[in-house]
């Protein structure tokens, strides 16, 4: 199982407070359910994506807003969403079974 959470609920961003709480709730509730499911052999983890070019993104946020986000990434540019959906894959897969209640960060190394 891997719940998308945000990477909000470790960078603190003004006016987010309502939403990263949110989110930083299911990321505790991946940590309890891997206790819980771990005995059925169950993986549960929480992807904390970064900022992710996606068509809400472009609508709530300032060309100049973008630019700076991009300068800040020690990769140079936004994340995409199949930079996420490989994060998931690898989770779900042979090659992440021995991964649960984690929190991994898919952005690009903004934090």
């Amino acid at each position: 199982m891997v719940v998308i959470s945000s990477g909000t609920t470790v960078t603190a961003r003004p006016t987010g407070g309502l939403y990263a709480a949110g989110k930083a709730a299911r990321d505790r509730l991946v940590r309890a359910a891997a206790k819980e499911l771990g005995p059925r052999g169950i993986t549960v983890n929480s992807v904390l994506p970064g900022a992710t070019h996606t068509d809400a993104l472009e609508a709530g946020a300032s060309a100049e807003r973008l630019a700076a986000t991009r300068a800040q990434t020690p990769l140079g540019r936004l994340g995409e969403p199949d930079d996420i959906a490989a994060v998931v894959a690898f989770l779900v897969s042979q090659d992440g079974r021995w991964i649960t209640g984690q929190t991994p960060h898919s952005g690009g190394g903004l934090l």
